[in-house]
C-alpha cells in the first residue's frame, strides 16, 4: 500500500534554493560628509614632497606706524620681518588584491573592484581623520584652551560645562571669537564640534531659545548646523562623525568617534590659499606626486605573479598649523 501523500508538499525548502539578493548586501562604507578633517583648513597643492614657505610677522603688519609729516621732512618709515617655515608631505597608502578566481566566481550583486577600491579608500580617509584629530583636535596645540568646569564661576580660560542647563555656550563662542579677532585682526570662520558636543549642544537653552521664534506645537523648533552659523556669524560649522574600529582582526571590535566627540575647535581658516594669507592650517597636498589636487589618488595595477589585481590608494599630505593665535580648542569632556 502506498503512503499517504502529505497536504503540506512540496514544502518551501523544495520550491526555492536560498541564494544571495541582488538588490541589497550590507556594507559599511561610512557617508563621507562624517570625515571633516580635509574640510577644515584649505589645501595647498605642491608640486614637492617638501618645500618652505613665507611667514610675514603679525606683529610687524599690526602696527600704526604712520606719523604726522611736517613740510620738508621725510616721512616716516619702517620694515617688516620674514622668516620660512617647511613643510613634509609623507605618503601613505592601502591596498587590496582582487584574484582572478575570486572575481570570476562572485556572484551578483557582489563587485570585488568596486569593494576593494571603496574599502582601501576608506582606510585612507581614516587614517588622515586620525592623524588630523590626534595632532590639532587636542589641547596644548593651539594659542589658548578652553577647559570646561562645573558650575557657575569659571575662572580665566574656563566655561561652565555645556551640558549644564545654566552654562553659556553661545557666548562662550562669542567672547572667544572677538578675543581671537581682537588679537589677530582675523574673525574665526569655523567651528569644528565633536558629535556628542552638537548632541547636547542643538538642545540647549541657550542655543534654543534664539531660534524659537514662530513655532507652533506641531512644528517645533529644530535646530541645525546653519542656524548655529548664522547665530555666531561664521561661515560654516562642521560636525565630526568618523568612527573607527581601534581592534586587531579577529579581536573583539572597538569602535569609537576618531575626534573627541566631547571636544570643540573654533579658529580661522582662509577662504583658499592665497599669498600673504593667513590661516590656522594648511593641508599641503603633493600633487605633484599623486596628479591628484587633493593628494589622494586610486591605482589599479596587475600582479601576475599571484593572478590578481591590485586596488590601491595612496594619499600624500602634510597637515599644519601654520598660526596658532587664530584657533581657540574647547574641551567639553565631562561625566
Amino acid at each position: 500500500m502506498l503512503a499517504p501523500i502529505r497536504k503540506s508538499n512540496p514544502t518551501p525548502g523544495d520550491v526555492h534554493v536560498n541564494r544571495p539578493l541582488t538588490m541589497v548586501s550590507v556594507g559599511w562604507m561610512q557617508d563621507q560628509a562624517g570625515f571633516i578633517s580635509a574640510r577644515v583648513f584649505p589645501t595647498v597643492s605642491v608640486a614637492k614632497q617638501s618645500d618652505l614657505y613665507f611667514e610675514f610677522s603679525r606683529a610687524d603688519w599690526l602696527r600704526a606706524l604712520a606719523e604726522k609729516r611736517a613740510p620738508s621732512t621725510e616721512s616716516a618709515g619702517g620694515g617688516f620681518n620674514v622668516t620660512t617655515s617647511s613643510y613634509f608631505a609623507d605618503v601613505w597608502a592601502f591596498h587590496k588584491d582582487v584574484s582572478d578566481q575570486t572575481r570570476a566566481n562572485a556572484d551578483n550583486p557582489l563587485a570585488p573592484d568596486r569593494n576593494a577600491a571603496e574599502f582601501t579608500t576608506g582606510a585612507c580617509m581614516r587614517r588622515q581623520e586620525f592623524e588630523w584629530a590626534a595632532s590639532y583636535f587636542t589641547t596644548s596645540v593651539w594659542d589658548l584652551d578652553q577647559t570646561g568646569v562645573t558650575g557657575t564661576s569659571p575662572g580665566a580660560n574656563e566655561f561652565q560645562f555645556w551640558n549644564e542647563t545654566e552654562a553659556t555656550p553661545i557666548v562662550d563662542l562669542r567672547n572667544q571669537i572677538v578675543a581671537v579677532e581682537g588679537s589677530t585682526g582675523f574673525r574665526p570662520n569655523k567651528l569644528v564640534l565633536g558629535a556628542e558636543t552638537w548632541n547636547f549642544l542643538q538642545d540647549h537653552a541657550d542655543f534654543l531659545a534664539r531660534i524659537n521664534a514662530g513655532q507652533t506645537p506641531g512644528g517645533p523648533a529644530i535646530a541645525n548646523l546653519a542656524q548655529l552659523a548664522a547665530i555666531l556669524e561664521i561661515d560654516e560649522v562642521l560636525v565630526a562623525r568618523a568612527v573607527r574600529n581601534t581592534a586587531v582582526e579577529g579581536a573583539t571590535e572597538a569602535t569609537s568617534f576618531i575626534m573627541t566627540s566631547k571636544s570643540a575647535l573654533l579658529l580661522y581658516a582662509a577662504p583658499s590659499p592665497a599669498i600673504e594669507t593667513p590661516s590656522a592650517g594648511y593641508t599641503f597636498a603633493w600633487s605633484g606626486f599623486t596628479g591628484a589636487v587633493a593628494g589622494m589618488r586610486q591605482k589599479r595595477f596587475r600582479m601576475e605573479a599571484i593572478e590578481s589585481d591590485r586596488v590601491e590608494c595612496e594619499m600624500a599630505w602634510d597637515q599644519k598649523v601654520v598660526a596658532t593665535e587664530l584657533g581657540r580648542f574647547f574641551d567639553v569632556t565631562f561625566e
